[in-house]
């Protein structure tokens, strides 16, 4: 059996004042850990009572409990105590004497801070061992109503509508106590110590809870309540504290709005609109700026054609009256309006009735001078593009509306950006003074606007404005234009390419432009045997050969008809070129056709051109003929011998032949040694010729005659070239060595010399002057000056 522990604790009484009465107290010692005796159940220690100790106790220290063991005799043993307000936080609170076990207070209590305190109690002999298991120690600490109570708030709001019923809600106020909620020290009672009027509001004891208690609220009486309020606690015996509670009264619509005056009289100007003619004062005793005082007007009798309107001014509640269609003097001279007034909220049924919830308002129009009205504004005519200077456009003329006033009025032109149309001052009659440009910027989707002015002679004068609106109607006075095709070839064979696409545009705008008529002129009747049209589109059309067609040049004659209204139509030339193609519709390389590159050449044309080339191609033998018929001078140049020696350089660096493909052309190092040239093989019963004799020894080719026909013209050309590759006498005519070295002893000098330089002086170039504008150049750079 494990040894047992004694504790004695004091006596303590119920309640700890008592004992602090009692001079000399000394604590009872009690052995609750003390043996049971043998006849009964064996304890191994007792249950300890919490040890209870009021808050706020000023006679320290004060001794708490004795503890105590009989495992050994007086003296002989240690007591400890541990835990919080030992040596845990808060310290120093409790304390105990080692030698007697005497538990002492040493520190105030705060039960808001801390409730009760839990310790460990040890018995150790005076070597330190353990006598006893360590036992707990509870100590409580007894309430004190030492905390008032505490309102939330300093101030609670609330709101009720006026006319409230009782008992109606408004609102609650709330406090605390830190004191034991489990005593009265904490028992919190609610109380109203001061409102405005008494009785009309109550609170709740216990729950703070404010309603309204009897009828009679009127937010136009007092729209704020400030009650005083009171909390207690010890059940309202005890301490106390004070808050505020302000109550709003909410506005209903239980005023309604009323005129100040019941009969009013303004004036209001003829022909004028969106003015105010005068205002409309009412009193409204329900809270301003609420749906419950803002005042709709509302006109009940005297305008059928509502010419007037009523605004309610959001600042003052008034009510503006305005025209907002112009009135006639002419047609009326007086109006009576009868009007009412009522809130946007709808009004309390208990409210009472306005006594001036209707007013009579007299408005007098005043007669004033008023502009001229055109009678139809915009006026709209047309005429005709392209109208001669004076054609009549329409009459724009306007009225007076002051029928009682006898007025003149005058006309002019306020706006007219082309200043093509000119008014009549008197009577407004239109009409043009030049010919309107189809092309003009202010033409808007074939429409002209302009401008009238109509002032009459009144005091003071006043103007009316009117709009003159003119379309310009399309006249169909252009005939539709071919557009050249690109490219003007096609195919010879009529199943092959897709053939010629053809468009054409016209000047006129729809309906007189397309769709376009495309047809072969009936003047050429062989032009519909030779060639056909389909029509692709409305613009479009495509022309192909009805059966093969000789390769070359050919010349068409279209007719072009549009849809206008009478119709316009041209009959236009179009040139096309016929060439051989290829499977996927292309003219093949090298084609007899030649491709002129667009409809516009003519066969005159292609002849002018070759017979010019072959003019020059002429021009250029002649002067090579006469350069090597001219002996170049001898004795002169003192760098005869220097040309010579300086031959083989320059051929060295113009061996141009004719290309890779050129197999015909000289090898130079014939040239560069003429002696060793070998004897030419030639045709029997043709002397032997040397390429680098001079082109007058040699026999004339007969003279060809020009074609006369331009079928004939390739054939001409063809034939001529293949003369030149087969004369003997004259180099391949691709080769650039025909000016390069002609010989050792011709009577001829070299056309191209490194030394030309030198020997210019030499050469006689005056005769070039005698060829024509195109040499008279060439002349004045060599020749004498």
């Amino acid at each position: 059996m494990d040894a047992t522990f004694l504790l004695a604790l004091g006596l303590l009484t119920q309640s700890l004042g008592l004992s602090q009465g009692v001079a000399g107290l000394q604590p009872r010692t009690l052995y609750p850990w003390r043996p049971a005796s043998a006849l009964g159940r064996v304890r191994r220690a007792w249950v300890i009572p919490p040890i209870s100790v009021s808050e706020n106790h000023r006679r320290l220290p004060y001794p708490l409990v004795q503890i105590k063991s009989d495992k050994q005799q007086l003296g002989s043993v240690i007591y400890s105590i541990q835990g919080p307000g030992v040596d845990e936080e808060p310290r120093g609170v409790f304390s105990i004497d080692k030698f007697t076990g005497r538990v002492f207070l040493n520190a105030m209590l705060d039960r808001e801070e801390t409730d009760r305190f839990r310790l460990r109690a040890f018995a150790l002999d005076l070597g330190g061992s353990t006598l006893e298991d360590p036992t707990d120690l509870e100590i409580v600490v007894v309430d004190q109503n030492d905390n008032r109570p505490v309102f939330l708030q300093e101030a609670f709001t609330g709101h009720v509508l006026e006319g409230a019923a009782p008992g109606t809600y408004v609102t609650r106020a709330e406090a605390t106590d830190a004191d034991d909620p489990d005593t009265d020290n904490a028992a919190l009672r609610y109380s109203i110590l001061e409102q405005g009027s008494p009785g009309l509001f109550s609170i709740d004891e216990h729950t703070g809870a404010i309603r309204t208690v009897q009828v009679g609220l009127d937010r136009e009486v007092v729209a704020v309540y400030n009650l005083t309020l009171q909390v207690a606690d010890m059940s309202g015996e005890g301490l106390t504290a004070t808050a505020s509670a302000i109550i709003s009264l909410d506005d209903v619509n239980d005023n309604a709005p009323e005129f100040t005056r019941d009969q009013l009289s303004m004036e209001a100007a003829e022909a004028i609109s969106g003015v105010d003619v005068g205002r409309l004062e009412v009193e409204d005793r329900d809270l301003p700026g609420s749906p419950n005082w803002v005042a709709r007007f509302t006109i009940l009798e005297g305008d059928p054609e509502g010419q007037f309107t009523i605004r309610t001014d959001p600042k003052t509640n008034e009510g503006v009256l305005s025209v907002v269609k112009p009135l006639d003097h002419e047609s009326r001279e007086h109006y009576e309006l009868m009007v009412t007034v009522q809130n946007e909220a709808p009004l309390q049924a208990a409210a009472p009735r306005a006594q001036r919830g209707q007013a009579r308002v007299s408005v007098r129009v005043q007669d004033t001078n008023e502009a001229p009205v055109f009678p139809e504004s915009p006026l709209r005519t047309s005429l005709a593009e392209g109208a001669p200077p004076g054609t009549a456009v329409a009459l724009f003329s306007a009225r007076d509306p002051d029928t009682q006033q006898l007025q003149r009025i005058s006309y002019s032109k306020d706006y007219d950006p082309e200043d093509w149309l000119q008014v009549d001052r008197a009577t407004g009659k239109v009409q043009t003074q030049r010919v309107l440009s189809p092309a003009s910027p202010f033409l808007k989707d074939g429409w002209y606007r302009a401008i009238v002015l109509a002032l009459d002679d009144g005091s003071p004068p006043s103007t009316g404005t009117g709009t003159l609106s003119i379309e310009i109607v399309e006249v169909n006075d252009h005939a539709p234009v071919l557009a050249p095709p690109s490219p003007s070839s096609l195919c010879s064979e009529p199943d092959q390419g897709p053939g010629l696409l053809l468009g054409a545009t016209d000047e006129d705008l729809p309906p007189h432009g397309a769709p376009f008529l495309f047809q072969l002129s009936p003047r050429f009747p062989e032009l519909s045997r030779n060639w056909s049209l389909s029509q692709v589109n409305v613009s479009h059309t495509r022309l192909r050969p009805r059966h093969q067609i000789p390769e070359g040049p050919h010349r068409l004659s279209l007719l072009l008809r549009d849809s206008g209204q009478p119709p316009q139509e041209r009959e236009q030339p179009l040139n096309v070129t016929v060439c051989r193609c290829g499977p996927d519709g292309a003219c093949l390389p090298g084609a007899t056709a030649l491709r002129a590159g667009g409809a516009g050449v003519s066969l005159g044309a292609l002849v002018i051109v070759l017979a010019s080339a072959i003019l020059l191609l002429l021009l250029v033998l002649l002067a090579a003929i006469r350069s090597r018929f001219q002996q170049p001078p001898r004795g002169k140049g003192p760098l005869r011998g220097l040309q010579d020696d300086l031959r083989d350089n320059i051929l060295n660096y113009d061996e141009q032949g004719g290309g890779e493909e050129d197999q015909d052309a000289y090898d130079i190092n014939q040239l560069r040694h003429p002696p060793e040239l070998p004897a030419l093989s030639l045709p029997s019963g043709r002397p032997p010729l040397r390429r680098d004799a001079p082109f007058g020894h040699v026999p004339r080719q007969p003279h060809r005659v020009l074609p006369t026909s331009p079928a004939d013209m390739a054939s001409f050309i063809s034939d001529g070239l293949e003369a030149a590759d087969t004369d003997p006498s004259v180099p391949p005519y691709d080769t650039a060595l025909i000016y390069d070295y002609e010989g050792d002893g011709s009577v001829a000098g070299t056309l191209s010399s490194i030394l030309s330089s030198h020997g210019d002086e030499d050469q006689d170039y005056d005769y070039l002057r005698d060829w024509g504008p195109r040499f008279a150049r060439l002349a004045d750079m060599y020749g004498h000056p």
